[in-house]
């Protein structure tokens, strides 16, 4: 780790939950919320960053017809080593059978483990969105199949995937990522089946079940693509509550299954309608 690092710190009077969410696809070392901040901070600057926040909030101002106050902060600091003070609010965390720790916690016997360390906070299973993911996944994934995680991040959704015996690929439109999930997916004892930087976008090939923890925006963008290569379950997440109607009416070709609404943030399990079969 370098000597410093950088800090970004975003605030807006509104439409908070876009912007973490657009955030949250934008940045790969997660987001720490304090006093109604939006917290960045990484060992590279944020300025290419910054333009697109500003960009989007602009965006939704002319989308929505009302003015919107951002606040942003950019500092560079001495390095205190501030992953290793996070260190001590991660704790592990249990969704169903799985056992989500960092690489310094104890295992825990009869718990099927993934181990994610918090530099990738986003994609650690501590968010909503993630959990609602790794639950639909225990529902539906069985061995053998075939698996796709598109937006993977950390790779927590495919490794969970992996660990239930499925054949999985990834794929993430950021190279850090891509890396990452190699790496996590190494440490926790799975192979990718495939893992690729780019997108969904003209995939001819067809997988049995497809997972996307992406913003609402992007499953818009990406709906037809998602629909096509999802043969049997497509499961939806990183969705904001007052969107969920547009999801599904954009995917209305696809049946609900169920759904998981934790703290405003929605995850939805599709499957193909018996008439598409």
């Amino acid at each position: 780790m370098g000597e410093h690092y950088f800090e970004l710190q975003v605030k807006v009077d509104k439409f908070r939950e876009e912007v973490e969410s657009f955030l949250l696809d934008q940045i790969y070392t997660g987001i720490e919320e304090r006093d109604g901040w939006l917290i960045l901070r990484g060992e590279e600057s944020f300025d290419t960053l910054i333009p697109k926040l500003k960009e989007y909030v602009s965006a939704l101002e002319e989308l929505f017809q009302t003015p919107i106050q951002l606040e942003i902060h950019q500092e560079k600091k001495r390095n205190r080593d501030w992953i290793e003070e996070y260190r001590h609010s991660v704790t592990p965390i249990e969704v169903g059978d799985f056992y989500i720790r960092p690489s310094w916690e104890e295992s825990r016997p009869n718990k099927m483990e993934i181990v994610i360390d918090p530099a990738l906070a986003f994609g650690s299973g501590h968010h909503d969105t993630t959990r609602g993911c790794l639950t639909f996944i225990q529902k539906v994934v069985k061995p053998g199949v075939s698996f796709l995680d598109v937006g993977t991040g950390s790779g927590i959704l495919a490794i969970g995937a992996g660990k239930l015996g499925a054949r999985v690929s990834a794929c993430d439109t950021d190279w850090q990522a891509v890396q990452s999930a190699k790496k996590n997916a190494k440490l926790n004892g799975v192979e990718f089946n495939e893992l690729w930087q780019g997108s969904v976008i003209g995939l001819t090939h067809c997988y049995e079940i497809v997972t996307a923890n992406i913003t609402a925006d992007v499953l818009l963008f990406l709906a037809s693509d998602l629909k096509r290569v999802a043969r049997d379950y497509l499961i939806l997440s990183g969705i904001i509550e007052k969107y969920r109607d547009k999801i599904l009416k954009k995917y209305r070709e696809l049946e609900l299954v169920d759904e998981i609404n934790s703290n405003g943030w929605v995850t939805l399990l599709l499957k193909g309608k018996d008439e598409k079969k």
